[in-house]
């Protein structure tokens, strides 16, 4: 048992120079995408996305719902059912359980 526990620890320093190996280039293109997606919107951007919720609310009011094809409603239903899954994992993991929250 000895033995094997000593070759275990002898493989450490070649795992983990293989894991740092392996990530870095991964861990270079999470970081660039990361610093240009997952900031804020600037002061200029927030205008825009005004003007774009006004056309989607403009959109319903006209009737262009109708006009939709169904790859593009089966398409916006898989999006908006994703941000939804998303919305419910972080709700379990807030409270920490499947059930109820611990009042």
């Amino acid at each position: 048992m000895a033995q094997a526990v000593q070759k275990l620890v002898a493989k450490v320093p070649t795992l983990l120079g293989a894991a740092v190996t392996f990530s870095k280039p991964r861990l270079a293109t999470f970081w660039y995408y990361a610093r240009v997606e997952l900031v804020p919107p600037s002061p200029a951007e927030i205008p825009k996305a005004i003007e774009g919720a006004a056309n989607v609310i403009k959109g319903f009011q006209s009737g262009r719902l109708a006009q939709t094809t169904v790859k593009d409603a089966v398409r916006n239903g898989l999006v908006a059912t994703e941000v939804l899954m998303w919305f419910y994992v972080g709700e379990c993991i807030g409270k920490g359980g499947i059930v109820g929250y611990d009042v």
